[in-house]
């Protein structure tokens, strides 16, 4: 759970919320050069959604759990479908947000054990497997989604297979298999003056994500590929 003085994310949702405005979200990493989020890009409407995005939203029925949902704006376009959602995220301000915004919202983590609430659906977008954080963690990830799955509900998540980083001229792939998976990154955010501590951040290829589902009790499918590597899956109890 982040405080609000350690949530840049949440402060530039905040800014843009209360003045349709807001500076510059900076992401950085060790691997690679400092980027930006357009902090506008986490209030679009679903007209403006990529095609996983959209594909995703018609496919949640029954009770949705919108997971780490920022702004709200996969559970507003699911409540304009006339679907009912309800979104948690670690963040402060961007439940304070959301909930302005008209989204049943509350500030839960998907770890903590006392959140006991049962879904049909489980959404987790915009690289839903980054909260997995890392491999090691990927055990407590579907323990969490078991004790909140109504029986027969599904899980859909999406991800990029960053492969494409390290592929060479030839198709060969430049990837130190002795260290860290190739996925697996690490990042911090500042807005303002405001710092996030470091975070893991984890982008699984498909067959990696179909393996772990497997060895978790999960059966994993391709149900929507992108034109960048990216890709949504579904995932059930087996």
């Amino acid at each position: 759970m982040l405080p609000i003085a350690a949530d840049p994310m949440g402060a530039a949702i905040y800014d843009f919320h209360k003045t349709g405005n807001a500076d510059t979200l900076i992401v950085r990493s060790s691997m690679f050069e400092d980027d930006e989020i357009p902090v506008e890009d986490l209030f679009r409407s679903f007209e403006g959604m990529p095609s996983l995005e959209q594909y995703a939203l018609e496919l949640a029925e029954g009770r949705i759990l919108d997971v780490g949902a920022g702004s709200g704006c996969h559970s507003l376009a699911l409540q304009k479908m006339g679907k009912t959602a309800f979104a948690i995220d670690i963040s402060p301000l961007s439940v304070m947000v959301m909930k302005e915004r008209g989204v049943d919202a509350r500030q839960v983590n998907l770890y903590d054990p006392a959140f006991t609430d049962k879904f049909d659906t489980v959404l987790m977008l915009m690289n839903g497997t980054g909260i997995m954080g890392n491999l090691d963690n990927v055990k407590a990830f579907f323990k969490a989604l078991k004790r909140l799955l109504n029986p027969g509900g599904k899980v859909y998540i999406d991800s990029s297979d960053l492969r494409y980083l390290y592929e060479e001229e030839d198709g060969s792939l430049m990837i130190d298999l002795a260290g860290d998976y190739y996925g697996q990154l690490d990042y911090q955010m500042q807005y303002k003056d405001v710092e996030g501590e470091p975070f893991d951040w984890l982008y699984l290829d498909f067959n990696t994500l179909a393996y772990y589902a497997e060895e978790n009790g999960f059966k994993a499918e391709v149900l929507f590929e992108g034109e960048h590597y990216d890709y949504l899956a579904g995932l059930t109890l087996a």
